[in-house]
């Protein structure tokens, strides 16, 4: 047997080297999709992020866009992140029912429209200008997996049923299936205007 020339044997060290550079990238790469995975369903728990977390997320982001893994962001952002945080919130709810239930619903409202939609759009700064925007796939979800599954029909149809002004927005801004009881609410609702028009401007 002949022994192996000198350029199988730098052929063979380039693979491994290109093996090891693979494995690195992919390493790194899932480090950053922890990092991304963890520090969003902090902000669904009500955690937060600690300081400069949200650049190195910025930054995370814009690296995995640059990789092989780009493609599959918006896929892995819907069926990962946005579907384990919306069951973060819809689990705190979803057993509730009446009164109770609008009442938790609008603070659960209050907290992922002011709280956690901008801290997602924050975070995924870098994808600004895809669509649908992660503004809209954050906003589908809710309605979904959150307003779609719970007893929200019946909480409304109760004639004694008082109706927090977030629960108001919250319809107007998801534009669910209508229904009886929300076409009704919406005639006889003092707050519609005003909640109509501070969406609007």
């Amino acid at each position: 047997m002949s022994s192996p020339s000198l350029s199988d044997l730098g052929k063979r060290e380039q693979a491994a080297l290109d093996e090891r550079g693979t494995q690195q990238r992919r390493a790194c790469s899932n480090a950053t999709w922890n990092s991304i995975h963890n520090g969003v369903i902090a902000v669904f728990q009500r955690k937060g992020l600690p300081d400069h977390e949200l650049y190195n997320l910025n930054e995370g982001v814009r690296q995995l866009l640059k990789t092989e893994l780009g493609s599959f962001f918006t896929e892995y952002l819907q069926n990962q992140l946005l579907t384990k945080g919306m069951v973060i919130l819809r689990d705190k709810i979803r057993f509730y029912e009446g009164q109770k239930l609008l009442d938790t619903l609008a603070e659960t409202w209050d907290f992922f429209f002011s709280d956690v939609l901008p801290m997602l759009q924050a975070i995924f700064y870098p994808v600004q200008g895809k669509e649908p925007s992660v503004r809209q796939l954050a906003l589908l979800h809710f309605r979904n997996i959150i307003t779609l599954n719970i007893k929200l029909e019946d909480a409304l149809s109760r004639s004694r049923a008082r109706v927090p002004p977030s629960i108001i927005q919250m319809l107007l801004i998801l534009q669910p299936p209508p229904s009886r009881s929300f076409l009704k609410l919406l005639a006889d609702c003092d707050v519609m205007t005003a909640v109509w028009e501070s969406h609007v401007n």
